[in-house]
């Protein structure tokens, strides 16, 4: 009786009280950074460990307001890493069955992540490609969506997204590449710095390689033709 007792306790432990209790504490999580800037991520410090031993690498970061950065900067990044972002619920499920569809039929594996996801991936988990961290994400992506909101979401990517060697938000990234503020980024500055998002490491969008030039273009292009966000006026 008492060892069928203590496996009944451990069953109501881990799958109810382990459960319930990080609903909780992930929710107060979410909800303290409504308001609270992110400074640090576990991609920061994970980047800070691979390159401990460069002595040229430091990490640059500084916050900023979505006020403070350049409505050219916001379309970019929808134009190139989510034109539906205002209008999903933080899933494209259109582009995620593409994805699976590409990656049974044997071409190359393509992401599927909206802006929203990829905001909850680099703020609450560390980077990795198992189907657990990919189950956090779908509960922090949602609680992002519902806490949150689409404007608060752009505002913290656009704050914590790595954008260069030690190089984290867009304000870091103007200055790095341009010499210049988020708040004064050009529509073409703005695509330069888009055009890298997919591949930071190995983009540059101050000394950019032909196919960031093309990219670019392309985005500065699609920037004009998707909707702006009725909270970006």
């Amino acid at each position: 009786m008492k060892k069928k007792n203590g496996f009944l306790k451990f069953i109501r432990v881990l799958f109810l009280y382990i459960p319930v209790a990080f609903a909780i504490l992930s929710i107060v999580w979410i909800t303290i950074h409504k308001w609270v800037p992110v400074y640090f991520t576990p991609l920061m410090v994970k980047r800070s460990i691979e390159f401990a031993s460069d002595k040229d690498f430091k990490t640059t970061r500084k916050w900023v307001s979505i006020e403070d950065i350049s409505h050219p900067m916001v379309m970019a990044t929808i134009a190139s890493e989510d034109n539906l972002f205002d209008q999903h619920n933080g899933f494209d499920w259109k582009e995620i069955e593409k994805a699976i569809e590409e990656n049974r039929s044997g071409k190359r594996v393509r992401g599927a992540s909206t802006i929203s996801q990829q905001t909850a991936k680099n703020v609450f988990l560390l980077p990795s490609r198992t189907w657990l961290r990919k189950g956090f994400e779908v509960w922090f992506t949602l609680g992002i969506e519902l806490i949150w909101g689409k404007e608060r979401i752009m505002e913290v990517y656009l704050n914590v997204a790595e954008m260069g060697k030690g190089i984290y938000g867009v304000e870091a990234a103007a200055r790095h590449n341009f010499g210049t503020s988020a708040s004064k980024l050009t529509a073409y500055q703005s695509a330069l710095i888009a055009a890298t998002l997919p591949d930071p490491l190995h983009r540059s969008a101050a000394f950019p390689s032909m196919y960031v030039v093309s990219r670019a273009g392309q985005i500065h292009t699609l920037m004009y033709k998707i909707a702006k966000p009725k909270w970006l006026d």
